[in-house]
């Protein structure tokens, strides 16, 4: 059973951080003080989810709420659990959130090769390629209903 579950206490982010290292700083090389920043705390401007598969935590990801819009962002799946339909859970909730706080636009900012997988979602792409830590994104935005 696949569950989202927004995060609210240390041990939850903590959790979320560990999925995080292991995916941009372990498998992408992302350095981990560039990972890490200081909205990774209970009580920053902003919101952590938190996947669950099997109550194992699995994928977790964030949003933002920047000029009016809500910024998704550390969006993150464990290698096991790719192409299962966690990373749409993930963006779901996050828009979840950012209609409830008001917001009737979200953007990201994509790596270039998961373009195909934001684009299934509603989003489109609304930037040249350009280099965040030596990896390729461009910005995408989606309006939402």
């Amino acid at each position: 059973m696949i569950e989202a579950v927004r995060v609210e206490t240390e041990d939850q982010l903590e959790k979320a951080l560990a999925i995080r290292k292991e995916v941009f700083v372990q498998e992408q090389g992302v350095p981990e003080d560039r990972e890490m920043d200081e909205y990774d705390r209970i009580g920053a401007p902003c919101r952590h989810v938190l996947i669950l598969a099997d109550e194992k935590a699995v994928g977790t990801g964030r949003i933002r709420f920047v000029e009016g819009a809500g910024k998704l962002e550390r969006i993150a799946v464990l290698k096991p659990y790719r192409q299962m339909g966690i990373g749409k859970v993930i963006v779901q909730e996050l828009e979840k959130i950012a209609k409830e706080e008001g917001c009737s636009k979200v953007k990201l900012h994509s790596q270039t090769h998961a373009n195909p997988f934001y684009e299934k979602l509603g989003y489109q792409i609304n930037s040249e390629v350009f280099f965040e830590e030596g990896i390729p994104h461009n910005l995408m935005v989606k309006t939402l209903d």
